[in-house]
């Protein structure tokens, strides 16, 4: 029996550690060939030199799985690094049918701290990124789709963040970026699917080198569970979140579109888009100030305190 996405070839960012490894391992496990790039800086910030070795040392790991599979260094943020990242693949596989935009650092502050350089990289490496390899690989189906006359396979998965849905009050340049990356989806998703790409985003929790100091709290499986065992696994680890981004890659979510997916720890919440909450109409033929007091302060009044748009409550969601 044939793998889901045997002769599929993907490219997977930010893939050498945490999140982005599992991903690039298991798309390999389910058959596709795997570019797997990461800058290789150390620093969960985006600091020290890059270096090519993580993304090596993945590649290397499919390889002597059986699979196919090759490492790129170059950092996404950069336009032209983001180009040959996907005229990489293209070259080596013959074309490009799934991208997985996992590439990210945090540069935590509060809004009244935060320097412009904190804003700007962060933004920078989160959205710009995603939107590099984006255009790059949409312009392959575009271009393959034409030359066809017909749909061609793709599939983009983007990472978002609980971060944009809850409202991190320490990470508003990490919020705001997550929240580009769900507009940027949406967007892609009407854009593309005539082309017969889908383009979908998760917003993950897990342990990895970027969550160690948020997770440090949350105990890891004991060293009394069997080895090897379901029990034995991390609720946290990035092991969890890899089988739906396979699944989104595969052709059973040819009809999985424009999508935004919470997943870790055994559990994948699929959330709704926003709805119209309330209307008010006004009676003039334009709204004075006196009518919105009049309507929005008594609307507002009557909810609970504290209430914003963000969805704290996804924070709460756990495997039963």
């Amino acid at each position: 029996m044939p793998l889901p996405l045997e002769g599929r070839s993907a490219v997977v960012t930010g893939a050498a550690r945490g999140l982005g490894r599992a991903e690039a391992l298991e798309l390999a496990r389910l058959g596709a060939a795997v570019v797997v790039n990461d800058y290789g800086q150390p620093g969960r910030d985006g600091s020290g030199d890059a270096s090519a070795g993580p993304a090596e040392e993945v590649a290397a790991s499919i390889r002597a799985a059986g699979g196919r599979a090759l490492a790129h260094t170059g950092d996404v943020a950069d336009h032209e690094q983001a180009r040959e990242l996907v005229e990489l693949a293209i070259a080596e596989f013959g074309q490009l049918d799934i991208l997985v935009n996992n590439a990210g650092i945090l540069r935590d502050r509060m809004v009244f701290s935060m320097s412009e350089d904190e804003w700007d990289s962060v933004i920078r490496v989160h959205l710009k990124g995603h939107f590099n390899t984006t255009h790059f690989a949409s312009a392959h189906w575009r271009a393959r789709s034409k030359a066809a006359d017909a749909p061609v396979y793709g599939r983009i998965v983007n990472t978002s963040s609980e971060a944009f849905l809850a409202g991190s009050a320490g990470q508003p340049n990490y919020a705001a970026a997550k929240g580009g990356i769900v507009g940027l989806t949406t967007s892609t998703a009407l854009a593309l699917a005539k082309y017969g790409v889908t383009a979908n985003v998760i917003c993950p929790r897990a342990r990895t080198r970027m969550t160690a100091d948020v997770f440090a709290g949350f105990k890891e499986p004991g060293e009394g569970q069997e080895a090897g065992g379901r029990d034995a696994l991390d609720p946290l680890a990035p092991e969890h979140v890899a089988p739906l981004v396979g699944y989104l890659a595969s052709p059973a979510a040819r009809h999985v579109n424009g999508q935004l997916l919470v997943v870790h720890g055994g559990m994948v919440a699929v959330v709704e888009r926003p709805r119209v909450a309330a209307k008010f109409d006004t009676k003039q033929d334009a709204f004075t100030y006196d009518e919105l007091d009049a309507l929005l302060t008594p609307h507002y009044a009557g909810r609970p305190r504290g209430e914003t748009f963000a969805a704290a409550e996804v924070l709460g969601l756990r495997h039963e």
